[in-house]
């Protein structure tokens, strides 16, 4: 095509990324499909910067592909680059370049990138490019940059509850004129009900791989042969009238027990009353305000109680948006703090689920055939045994970023090095989320058939998680004796006197070698 009206004005390139599949991109807006062209690229290294599991691949192409599709359906003109492409750079920044070497364009016209390193690239790119480039804002988002900086700004410490209060507030979600409805912010308290006898979670509504999409799982199959995950269940939304179907499926049918089975797990049931959707509104393909509206009107319509509706709005509008926030404020050194001096590298059965823990087990098992772990597995087993472990948090942040198929660093990281693993030194966080078998059997059905006793805590018979967790708290003692939420272990620490203490400290380190926790090899140079 030509990208030059007839009086001589030219188009703008519009670059559209992978998890920008939103027909209301800001970086869309004002398109005229008359003389801009709009470019899209699957490459190798946002394919394999890590290694992806491969259902986060071939959703990620599917959804890009379907995207393509559906503008030129309305006309808007394409230039889309597939990753078998023999004159592919392989880079989002090459195929910048390409385009424009092959087209004349007014300027550049892109959406922000969710990720710092891309960030960059796109900076470097703007001062080489030739010709305007204009990165626009990711207006998806309910909170912007500058409206969380600015909340931010005064704050001695960020806590997540009092940011969600202000994006109530702002919004008007869930709120009775001035006051949170039903006159309290947060029912947490009543997201923690343990999967009893009798009780199952829902049949769960999957979506069967359109043409499109079985073309995308074909060519990762054929591609990343050797890519973490399964493709034969595959089963994400794809495209926005795809993701209409989940969701209503969830409203209808799911969202009702949230409240109460939010934080119970159950082995062999992946996906408990879970809302399935977080792919599809880091795609861009669900806006997540409209969401949270959604939900709240099942709630007035008396159809769902308030701790779920108020536990899954918590999620997106809370939670959500804060991880986004912390990682912006913070970037780029969020990504190298190690608050624990964590030292260790992360055990061979997290690929390969070759272990006797059933939590773990099961938790790695849903992983690689699903690319999906709800929040409190991903917290409480593979988060928190990682911290108890002493792993490097990159190790971690690279296996979550690998093993699921909503991962990206925006979201990932501050969940992993703020949550999950405490890196942070408190900035997600107010404390590390450390907790013997204890809690997962209280929440699970893990333990009963595990070789592991969960009631033991010491011996090669003993649940890990016991062995871990006084061994932890004494490893960090100068770090976190003053947090006044440890508090009352470490009273407890502190009455088992100077010889137990060293007892669980070698309890510990028994436990961490044995598991494959080993020291990892200092670095060269």
């Amino acid at each position: 095509m030509t990208n030059t009206t007839a009086t001589g004005r030219r188009g703008r390139l519009r670059l559209v990324l992978g998890d920008q599949v939103s027909a209301g991109l800001a970086g869309l807006g004002d398109l005229d499909p008359a003389i801009d062209l709009v470019l899209m690229a699957e490459v190798r290294d946002e394919a394999t910067y890590v290694r992806h599991h491969k259902q986060k691949i071939a959703l990620v192409f599917a959804a890009m592909r379907a995207f393509a599709a559906q503008l030129e359906e309305k006309g808007v003109a394409v230039r889309y680059v597939r990753i078998d492409d023999p004159d592919n750079s392989h880079s989002i920044v090459g195929e910048l370049h390409r385009a424009l070497e092959a087209g004349r364009f007014a300027s550049v016209v892109l959406t922000e990138s969710g990720e710092w390193r891309l960030a960059q690239a796109f900076a470097a790119f703007q001062e080489v490019a030739g010709l305007p480039v204009e990165i626009r804002e990711d207006d998806r988002f309910i909170c912007s940059h500058t409206r969380f900086r600015r909340w931010a700004a005064d704050k001695r410490e960020l806590r997540m509850e009092f940011f969600y209060r202000e994006m109530r507030r702002e919004t008007g979600v869930l709120m009775d004129g001035d006051q949170p409805e039903g006159g309290r912010w947060n029912y947490d308290a009543e997201n923690r009900r343990k999967l009893t006898k009798g009780v199952r979670p829902p049949a769960r509504l999957r979506i069967s791989p359109s043409p499109v999409t079985r073309d995308a799982i074909a060519d990762v199959a054929r591609l990343y042969p050797d890519h973490f995950g399964d493709l034969d269940t595959f089963g994400w939304p794809t495209t926005a009238e795809e993701a209409k179907i989940i969701v209503s499926d969830f409203l209808t049918n799911i969202l009702p027990g949230f409240g109460d089975w939010q934080d119970a797990m159950a082995e062999g049931e992946p996906w408990m009353w879970h809302g399935l959707i977080s792919t599809s509104i880091n795609l861009g393909l669900v806006d997540p305000l409209d969401m949270c509206r959604r939900a709240e009107a099942v709630y007035r319509s008396g159809h769902a109680p308030l701790n779920a509706v108020e536990g899954f709005i918590r999620q997106i509008l809370g939670w959500r948006e804060y991880m986004r926030g912390v990682y912006w404020l913070k970037a780029p050194e969020y990504r190298l703090r190690n608050a624990l001096d964590a030292d260790r590298n992360l055990p061979w059965f997290y690929w390969s689920g070759e272990t006797d823990m059933a939590c773990v087990a099961d938790v790695v098992a849903t992983s690689r055939t699903n690319a999906y772990a709800h929040h409190i597995q991903r917290l409480m087993v593979t988060g928190n045994l990682a911290m108890m472990l002493g792993v490097h948090p990159d190790e971690v942040d690279d296996w979550y970023m690998t093993v699921y198929a909503d991962a990206y660093e925006w979201v990932e990281m501050p969940n992993t090095r703020g949550m999950a693993t405490f890196a942070d030194g408190g900035i997600v966080g107010s404390k590390p989320y450390a907790a013997s078998g204890a809690y997962i059997n209280r929440m699970s059905n893990y333990c009963g058939p595990c070789r592991y006793d969960v009631k033991a805590s010491a011996g090669e018979a003993a649940c890990p998680f016991n062995r871990l967790y006084w061994g932890f708290l004494e490893r960090n003692r100068q770090r976190l004796r003053g947090n006044v939420r440890l508090a009352m272990p470490y009273r407890t620490l502190d009455g088992f006197g100077e010889d137990k203490r060293a007892a669980v400290l070698a309890e510990a380190e028994a436990a961490r070698l044995a598991l494959g926790a080993t020291p990892r090899a200092a670095p060269s140079g």
